[in-house]
């Protein structure tokens, strides 16, 4: 399966990408875009020899123009699958139906609790005592989309985001190589009773 990594920020989850599925298990990672020219995402990609290109938006009409050019661009590339690992920007419908539950995101909460953005900032506030990770598909909403794999984590003396991150950071790491697997292997798929239902066959 050719899969595609968008990302914003350092690339920590594309990284995981990169050390756990590329050109393993019939997965490989085809292509790596940003919103961000100078995003660190763009310089693992292109240090492990994948394709890489931003898109900032300013250098597009709007954001239907960027989505549709990043699509085109996947498309040349065979993308059979496009992961957001730590993408800051909403996609848009038009973007989303080029690659028809295709699509999937990692989140740092436990869905459909605190979605958006500052989940964890979110789930402090809150006084939570449980935080976790969610994989999802990705639908017209804002972290809405079938849940494909969650985990939690007990940390019931929480205060700081910073450090929750890092204790959610080695989830991330597993959970989305995790579900490229089951995706790629066709392991996924959804409860013909219930379409937000995902199924995994173990």
């Amino acid at each position: 399966m050719n899969v595609a990594v968008l990302a914003s920020g350092t690339g920590t989850n594309l990284q995981a990408l990169l050390d756990r599925v590329h050109r393993r298990e019939g997965v490989a990672i085809v292509a790596v875009a940003s919103d961000k020219a100078d995003a660190p995402a763009l310089d693992r990609a292109r240090a492990a020899g994948v394709p890489a290109s931003s898109f900032p938006l300013d250098q597009f009409a709007d954001r239907r123009a960027r989505d549709l050019a990043i699509a085109d661009w996947l498309a040349s590339r065979a993308t059979e699958l496009v992961v957001l690992a730590g993408y800051m920007q909403l996609l848009s419908g038009e973007f989303l139906g080029r690659f028809p539950d295709r699509v999937i995101n990692v989140h740092p909460a436990l869905l459909p609790a605190f979605p958006g953005l500052a989940a964890v900032d979110q789930a402090l506030a809150y006084g939570v005592k449980v935080f976790g990770v969610t994989v999802h598909f990705v639908d017209g909403g804002v972290d809405s989309g079938p849940v494909i794999l969650q985990r939690a984590i007990e940390l019931p003396d929480a205060r700081d985001a910073g450090e929750v991150l890092e204790r959610l950071h080695p989830i991330e790491h597993e959970l989305l190589p995790e579900a490229v697997r089951l995706i790629a292997r066709g392991a996924v798929s959804f409860d013909p009773a219930n379409a937000r239902r995902v199924v995994i066959e173990r």
